[in-house]
């Protein structure tokens, strides 16, 4: 029987994202700023959890793994720029959540392609 391994950099995604996720959502619960923590919480675990799916399904597929790094390019920098916001109350740049979450959509619309044209 042919077992197929996830790939590793999408598991180091999960792995980051999912930190993240259960930070935010610590910050969330202890009275930071609840709202801001809190969807730096629901981005980051729910991608943890996809990145894990993400890990097995684009194994043989380059436009699968480039929808995968375009989710995560638009995590890190949706994640980041909310992230920075909370805590010094500054931008990562510009645009930057905005962006990212434009990113996350085009590399989710990417992971359907990908899966529309597989072999």
């Amino acid at each position: 029987m042919h077992r197929m391994a996830p790939n590793r950099p999408e598991l180091v995604f999960a792995g980051l994202a999912g930190a993240v996720g259960v930070a935010a959502a610590a910050a969330s619960a202890h009275g930071a700023d609840e709202r801001m923590w809190s969807a730096v919480a629901l981005v980051a675990l729910s991608h943890a959890a996809a990145f894990i799916g993400l890990s097995l399904a684009g194994r043989e597929r380059q436009w699968m793994r480039y929808a995968t790094l375009a989710i995560a390019i638009g995590v890190a920098l949706f994640v980041g720029d909310l992230t920075l916001r909370a805590l010094i109350g500054e931008r990562l740049f510009p645009m930057a959540a905005p962006t990212g979450g434009v990113v996350m959509i085009a590399g989710w619309l990417g992971v359907a392609v990908a899966a529309l044209f597989q072999r």
